[in-house]
């Protein structure tokens, strides 16, 4: 063991304490980030069943691109993480660095992509009246890219100190301010202007920045990340580590840009089909998503317990910490699966205005979608989880293989084949991710259980040939 590692953990009661630990504040974050998504659905969704499709629409876009970025302050997390148990605190503040340098960076790149969205999404085949207002919302929007990403960069560095409750906090503000001030912009309350979608874009671009303002606050004047002078030589560029970041962020981001753009697409046929279809494909989505919270904060703390202990060379640990969080994971999608098929109309409810046009036929048609994702949700938990183990010991480019593999040939392959060829319609669509996300699922797991047993076994060889 180097000297510089820390005490490993053998106890199982103490790696799923310290799961909880860390997973608890960070699956509220996430709840208290998806929410903010919701509201300026249910919010913009009171307008109309066109202006619900629009956000619909305008979000999956606007997804597409910033998880795509993403990729780069996701990769940072086991980077520090192995830093912080080497104790080599310096590298900790590199990362961050360069990890605000890539954020903006490619935040200025995909600028023009928002600012001619009505083209691209005309170009996709949209109908006009939804592609006006989707715009509308993405040439704001596309503001908030670099405020978002330098915020995730901020947290993968509060996560790897274990400070994610100061994560939570900035998050629940900014749901609180994003409600009331895209209520006020959307609707025109309180003497300002009724804004419509574009009301909340603007909120989206304000609450972002104000989130940033917040974590650079925290970062320049608490003693225990002042200590590590994160904004020391911020313009220099650290080309080993940038390289380092690239290599590994890029495939992450592919990975997750992989099975957004694979919702994004469907919504993009599901609009082929019809427009209450879209609208009802954004509320079981949205439902979806909303499920997919628990699990994707289960992802980041396999990273980061992973990490740990991979940075510890304790290969204990690591599967300790993969099983602990696997466990977790499919107790809760099994959770939310029963919710999502026995209480779906009730759930699909929340959306809509019962006095709207065709409101009953959009229950209708979003209750059978809600059905599918609630049987998925087990898939899509596992196969996300196995991509954050994978990313615990940085593995990242045959993961990024493996997952386009299972989202797009088999995925969407097989959405489009069910949806037109075999004549399912929207229905199909969904049944084609219940088959890629499972693969996904098995493929992602399977690696990072095979690449285990191939460590462990190397290990053991270390230790015998220096005995």
């Amino acid at each position: 063991m180097p000297a510089t590692a820390k005490p490993q953990i053998t106890s199982w009661n103490v790696h799923i304490k310290e799961t909880l630990k860390l997973g608890v504040p960070l699956i509220a974050t996430q709840i208290a980030q998806l929410a903010i998504g919701t509201t300026d659905i249910l919010i913009v969704g009171r307008l109309g069943t066109v202006d619900l499709a629009a956000i619909v629409l305008a979000s999956h876009y606007f997804l597409s691109i910033f998880i795509l970025g993403s990729g780069f302050s996701i990769a940072v997390i086991p980077m520090m993480a192995q830093a912080v148990q080497q104790g080599n605190m310096n590298n900790v503040a590199r990362y961050v660095r360069m990890g605000l340098g890539l954020s903006l960076a490619f935040s200025v790149v995909s600028l023009p992509l928002f600012q001619y969205s009505e083209l691209v999404l005309l170009s996709l085949g949209q109908k006009p009246e939804v592609v006006t207002k989707a715009a509308d919302y993405l040439m704001i929007a596309g503001w908030a890219v670099f405020p978002g990403l330098s915020l995730m960069v901020f947290r993968a560095l509060l996560i790897t100190l274990r400070r994610a409750n100061i994560i939570f906090y900035i998050t629940v503000t900014i749901f609180i301010l994003n409600a009331v001030f895209a209520y006020i912009l959307v609707f025109g309350y309180l003497g300002a202007p009724a804004l419509g979608i574009r009301g909340a874009a603007i909120t989206t671009v304000a609450v972002n920045f104000f989130g940033l303002c917040c974590a650079v606050i925290y970062v320049q004047f608490v003693a225990e990340t002042k200590r590590l002078k994160i904004f020391f030589n911020l313009w220099r560029p650290d080309w080993i580590l940038l390289t380092e970041i690239v290599r590994l962020g890029f495939p992450i981001g592919f990975l997750l840009f992989a099975e957004d753009s694979l919702f994004a697409v469907a919504a993009i046929i599901m609009g082929w089909i019809g427009t209450v279809e879209l609208a009802a494909h954004g509320i079981a989505m949205q439902l979806a998503t909303m499920a997919f919270v628990v699990p994707l904060g289960l992802s980041q703390v396999a990273t980061v317990r992973v990490g740990l202990a991979a940075g510890n060379n304790d290969e204990d640990g690591v599967f300790k910490a993969a099983i602990s969080v696997l466990m977790m994971t499919i107790f809760t999608a099994v959770f939310g699966g029963f919710l999502f098929v026995f209480m779906r109309e009730t759930l699909v409810g929340l959306f809509i205005d019962p006095s709207s046009t065709n409101a009953d036929e959009l229950l209708s048609v979003a209750s059978y979608f809600v059905i599918v994702a609630g049987i998925f949700q087990l898939f899509d938990g596992l196969q996300i989880v196995g991509a954050g183990l994978l990313r615990g010991i940085r593995d990242t480019t045959i993961p990024m293989a493996l997952a386009m593999l299972s989202y797009w040939l088999i995925g969407f392959g097989g959405a489009y084949i069910l949806a037109f060829q075999v004549g399912l319609g929207g229905i199909g669509i969904w049944f084609g991710f219940l088959g890629g996300l499972g693969s996904a699922a098995i493929l992602l797991n399977l690696r990072f259980f095979l690449l285990l047993g191939f460590r462990r076994t190397t290990f053991a060889l270390g230790k015998r040939r220096l005995s």
